[in-house]
């Protein structure tokens, strides 16, 4: 039996997670969690060979998640299923430790082969994913660009982001400045946009 850990904050998707992998007969959940900052503890607790973690998720996020657990139990395979299919957040999560990235509009016969194949020692990335990450190329932005466009993405006014971030209005104007040449964009709110639909605001 394949033991799984299901972290999942919305009740109704996670319960019929768990009763799609119990009807394959091979996979046993052996813990759930509705909080990122729940999954280690529970890791810790039950020793899942496989954990199949959200990504939005109130406490931790699954990235997060995912790279603690990967330091506390190694062993354990970590695959991703989210609602963003951004390539950013593939290149997180596989920094942080995980195998496996899959969107949750795929078919559900494809999640319990990508648990095996996981398990087997194999990395499952969905393929138009992988391929949209490949062509994207990495994040372009510094650690800097990355605050004023998320508050710009929060709708902050220059002197808020200032006020914020410590720094001068015209620091500011030259981060946003840089960032929406980056980003091939026509203005900062444009530039948060595509910023966030590709997960280029995160670390």
């Amino acid at each position: 039996m394949i033991r799984v850990l299901l972290a999942e904050d919305q009740s109704m998707v996670r319960g019929a997670l768990a009763a799609l992998l119990t009807l394959e007969g091979d996979f046993e959940i052996v813990a759930e969690a509705d909080r990122g900052d729940a999954v280690v503890a529970k890791a810790l607790e039950t020793d899942p060979d496989v954990a199949l973690l959200d990504i939005e998720m109130p406490g931790q996020d699954g990235l997060e998640a995912a790279a603690e657990l990967h330091r506390r139990l190694p062993q354990c395979k970590i695959l991703i299923l989210t609602t963003f299919g951004r390539p950013g957040y593939l290149r997180r999560a596989m920094e942080s430790g995980a195998v496996g990235f899959l969107v949750k509009d795929a078919p559900s016969a494809q999640l319990a082969v990508a648990i095996r194949r996981a398990v087997a020692g194999e990395r499952v990335v969905d393929p138009a994913l992988a391929a949209s990450a490949l062509s994207e190329g990495n994040n372009p932005l510094t650690a800097r660009e990355r605050e004023v466009l998320a508050q710009a993405a929060g709708g902050a006014s220059i002197a808020d982001m200032a006020a914020a971030l410590s720094l001068t209005e015209g620091t500011v104007r030259n981060y946003l400045s840089l960032a929406i040449q980056k980003l091939g964009a026509q203005n900062r709110v444009e530039a948060a946009r595509i910023a966030e639909q590709k997960g280029w605001l995160e670390p």
